[in-house]
């Protein structure tokens, strides 16, 4: 199915963090709207800072994707810290967030080795003034995390996103 949504762990197989299942609904995703996630991943090492993530954004035109460019934190950027954004967004010290504290799944570094699995649970995507290069149409994400130039994991998304 084009445009469907699709998963991969894209790392080497000694990757010590994989992505064990993803399940995303609706298809296509709705913004503003709800989203129903459920995931299991699993680590063996623990992941502390510095933690760098790389995201290549593409989006399809017809036939070509076209890679999208770091544009204000959205797109294909490199995070060199993110565990001091997790900071920023929730200070150290806060609970974490709900579904994450009912479940145990830990929302601050370092992130304990260990498996990790999120029943399906409902988020509330807000509607956010996306700009207009990020509006409705098929995306392809690569996601690759590291921490002192050590691949720790890497995955692929693909999805369509369709704003009301």
């Amino acid at each position: 199915q084009v445009g469907g949504f699709a998963w991969e762990n894209c790392g080497d197989s000694t990757d010590p963090v994989v992505l064990q299942s993803l399940s995303v609904a609706p298809d296509p995703i709705s913004i503003p709207g709800s989203l129903r996630v459920s995931a299991a991943v699993s680590s063996g090492k623990t992941m502390a800072s510095p933690l760098k993530a790389v995201l290549v954004v593409e989006k399809a035109l017809g036939d070509l994707w076209i890679q999208l460019p770091c544009i204000d934190q959205l797109g294909s950027c490199t995070y060199n810290d993110v565990c001091t954004i997790l900071d920023n967004l929730i200070p150290p010290g806060t609970t974490c967030p709900e579904p994450l504290l009912t479940y145990g799944i830990p929302c601050h570094c370092p992130f304990k080795a260990g498996s990790y699995s999120l029943p399906a649970s409902d988020f509330i995507l807000p509607d956010v003034e996306l700009p207009a290069w990020m509006t409705n149409g098929n995306y392809r994400v690569r996601a690759a995390v590291s921490s002192g130039g050590e691949e720790l994991g890497c995955v692929k998304l693909t999805f369509s996103l369709q704003s009301q």
